[in-house]
């Protein structure tokens, strides 16, 4: 990542460029408040965490004043210059370096570090409507009970003490080859138990063996803190099992300190935990197990690089346990790459719940799409709801307008504080807000049972990402509602 001074450095000559190209009208010959109007943007930009993305938000905040002040000329000005413009709107619109990639309501969206594929291609809006059609599952004989695992007393004891007595069937199938030490591929989706699929049998092995510890890295500060969570509901404070959370948003010499003493377990996200390791705060050759909770959708936000370079440190031994929805591209070639004869557990196919009514809500020229929420919020079926947006700018624009109109709403996304996350999720998650906000990223980490309705107010830009999305609701067998906000000429 570049230096901030040059960065902002070449922020300045790109905007600069742009406003050349506006220049030809009369609304923006004067520019003698350029230097104050660029001395904001780069005052803003600084809260904003990647190179790429100041670029962005410099280009968006000269659209927005170009916006203003072209609208403001008399309609006989705009009158004479209206092809011009039309022409300069196609040509920009064309321009891949812009129009491929914006941020702000977009095709594109916000990998890690500004790095985003092309446009995604346009997805068949036939998967978007479905009729709830609640099927049995399909059967699946369940082996074992917890106890004949033979786990350690104190953890049997904890499984009774919940009234856990037969397991799930990722767990079922997944426990014994992780007691052994065997690699292993869960193909499963959220909600099916997996977490305790790899703790259990981490646990036993650790009550064992108190050398052993195991890192855990997940995709985001909600799904690491949902982990330790399911950590300290089995361990207590006699069995001297101590963890340690790395995630960003929340201080690192803090961490730090706490990795200074011997932890069975570290749950981290993939790029606080390599900035770990540069601050030679981590041995990677005191690990006996790696977890990669979740790894496609890490591979997705654009942690390979950062994943590979853990993997790579790791002693050859060390047991690798991946989790996925799926195991496709990028995410298949790493499990070849790394695995050693895996235990394949399959249990997830990437299809979207027959539990979950799915269906579209058309928005053309005429509709206004903030009042089409509002109907659809305002209906007294609806209880509670996740509402997807594409940018960190598109939630929190939603949010504010939400808000204003009375309603009890929270946003989660990567710009807000771990604390502020933190507390929007317990807010969701205790009904004092009843409408949450995210962007696909920030909201992989949500894991609330009682959601009624879904709603894509933006489009995903693939099928698996509109999969996770309506996985939200429908679950425990209740019927959930999927709605998707699609234009229509």
């Amino acid at each position: 990542m570049s230096k901030p001074g040059t960065s902002c450095h070449l922020l300045q000559r790109r905007t600069k460029l742009l406003l050349s190209k506006f220049c030809c009208y009369q609304s923006l010959t004067n520019l003698k408040s350029y230097d104050t109007i660029l001395a904001n943007v780069v005052i803003d930009v600084v809260y904003t965490e990647y190179v790429y993305d100041w670029y962005l938000y410099s280009i968006s905040y000269f659209l927005n004043i170009f916006y203003m002040a072209y609208s403001n000329n008399s309609s006989s000005r705009f009158s004479n210059r209206s092809n011009s413009s039309n022409r300069y709107n196609n040509n920009f619109s064309s321009n891949s370096s812009f129009g491929s990639r914006s941020r702000f309501g977009g095709s594109g969206g916000g990998g890690r570090y500004g790095r985003r594929k092309s446009g995604p291609k346009q997805l068949d809006q036939s998967l978007f409507v479905k009729v709830a059609k609640p099927t049995p599952a399909a059967e699946v004989v369940i082996s074992h009970t917890f106890a004949d695992f033979g786990f350690a007393d104190w953890i049997q004891q904890a499984l009774t003490a919940k009234g856990m007595i037969t397991p799930t069937p990722i767990q079922d199938q997944s426990i014994k080859p992780i007691m052994e030490g065997k690699d292993i591929i869960g193909l499963a989706a959220t909600g099916t138990g997996k977490t305790l699929a790899f703790l259990l049998p981490l646990l036993h092995n650790m009550t064992l063996d108190s050398k052993k510890s195991a890192v855990i890295l997940a995709p985001t500060r909600e799904l690491a803190l949902q982990i330790e969570q399911e950590l300290h509901k089995i361990t207590n404070r006699g069995q001297n099992i101590y963890s340690t959370v790395c995630i960003g948003g929340t201080p690192i010499r803090k961490q730090m300190f706490r990795l200074s003493r011997h932890n069975q377990f570290i749950i981290a996200t993939p790029g606080r935990f390599k900035d770990l390791i540069n601050r030679k705060a981590i041995d990677m050759s005191t690990f006996s197990t790696v977890v990669l909770d979740e790894v496609d959708r890490m591979l997705d936000m654009g942690f390979i690089d950062e994943i590979r370079y853990i993997l790579e440190l790791l002693p050859k031994e060390t047991q690798k346990l991946f989790f996925s929805a799926t195991t496709e591209g990028k995410t298949k070639q790493l499990m070849e790459t790394f695995l050693v004869n895996p235990v394949s557990v399959l249990l997830s196919n990437n299809v979207a719940s027959n539990n979950v009514h799915q269906d579209i809500v058309p928005v053309t020229r005429n509709d206004n799409k903030m009042d089409l929420l509002m109907d659809i919020l305002n209906k007294d079926e609806v209880k509670k709801v996740l509402i997807f947006c594409e940018t960190k700018m598109a939630v929190e624009n939603l949010y504010k307008d939400l808000q204003q109109h009375g309603f009890d709403v929270e946003s989660i996304h990567g710009d807000k504080t771990q604390m502020h996350r933190q507390i929007a999720l317990k807010k969701f998650k205790n009904n004092e807000a009843w409408i949450m906000i995210g962007t696909d990223v920030a909201s992989r980490g949500i894991d609330v049972g009682d959601i009624t309705h879904v709603v894509n107010y933006e489009l995903p830009r693939t099928e698996e990402d509109y999969i996770h999305r309506i996985g939200r609701t429908g679950r425990g067998g209740k019927i959930g509602w999927a709605l998707t906000f699609v234009k229509h000429q």
